[in-house]
């Protein structure tokens, strides 16, 4: 069959071969994709797509601050979308930000426009293309609150614009096919006063100062909210805080948070996280479920 590399199409972009991800993630960890994809626009991603045999596995990755990227590496093509994809505009009360674009910006934007609504975004560590997809939440609100629509291309190089009746939200979900990538989002706003926005902002950046380990190389929430518990009363109440593995623990601040101190492996990760889940499941008969993506070869597919 040739290499992976006989097999690609012609870009506008840029192709890199063997690209070690470990860098590219907040957890530092992981193996090296196959082939890294950096598409030139909208168009260019949708002619590789169309034109890349269908065999070929293609996965997308933002900042990748809430992905373990396993130690064998990431097989096929992993698109990452670069500052093209990155832009924010405001058209009155609607925001339309590219999937590369970071919550935080967007939430930037709308106060300087005066838009409120989208305080939340400054809480949330990660890409647009991502929270559009896992319909990522915090403080109170999700991006089905604020989501008018979402537009994507899917495996073949077709446009989809969907509305959000179209996309299936729920709790950290949504209903985008796996081969389907986020493109941009449009976001609903509501005019207020732009000091009070930024004084709400202020709020929310003082309490993830407060209670989350912001400045560590963390991921974000592990394990999303059962129904009915919170997920870091039951792995408090398991013993959890604290655990180590390896160059991985779960943080004393947050115990819903995992830490590489600097020596971890995707391996010390993923294993202390199935450590968690097992001592809960013990403990309370909750199953918890990863709300962290873990993606590539490793030694611990569960």
């Amino acid at each position: 069959m040739g290499s992976l590399s006989d097999h690609l199409p012609s870009v506008r972009g840029k192709l890199l071969f063997n690209a070690p991800l470990a860098p590219q993630t907040w957890f530092g960890v992981g193996g090296a994709a196959e082939v890294l994809f950096h598409p030139a626009d909208d168009a260019d991603l949708a002619d590789f797509l169309k034109n890349l045999p269908p065999h070929i596995p293609v996965i997308a990755l933002g900042v990748a601050s809430n992905v373990i990227i396993r130690d064998g590496g990431v097989p096929g093509v992993v698109v990452r979308l670069g500052p093209a994809f990155g832009r924010i505009k405001t058209d009155d009360a609607i925001i339309t930000a590219g999937a590369a674009a970071l919550d935080v910006n967007v939430a930037k934007a709308a106060q300087t426009a005066g838009l409120a609504g989208l305080e939340f975004l400054s809480g949330i560590p990660g890409t647009v293309g991502g929270g559009v997809r896992m319909n990522a939440g915090a403080y109170g609100r999700e991006l089905k609150d604020v989501l008018i629509s979402a537009r994507c291309v899917d495996r073949s190089g077709i446009f989809h614009t969907l509305n959000n009746a179209d996309c299936g939200f729920s709790y950290r979900h949504s209903h985008f096919p796996d081969d389907w990538i986020v493109l941009s989002a449009a976001l609903q706003g509501q005019p207020d006063d732009k000091a009070a926005i930024a004084a709400r902002m202020k709020e929310i950046h003082n309490k993830r100062s407060s209670t989350q380990p912001i400045r560590e190389k963390t991921g974000g929430s592990t394990f999303a909210n059962p129904d009915g518990h919170k997920a870091w009363q039951l792995i408090e109440a398991a013993g959890c805080r604290g655990l180590r593995v390896g160059g991985a623990h779960m943080s004393e601040m947050h115990c819903n948070f995992m830490i590489n101190t600097g020596a971890a492996t995707a391996h010390d990760l993923e294993t202390l996280g199935e450590d968690v889940r097992t001592r809960v499941k013990n403990h309370s008969g909750v199953d918890l479920r990863w709300e962290i993506k873990r993606i590539g070869i490793g030694t611990t597919q569960r």
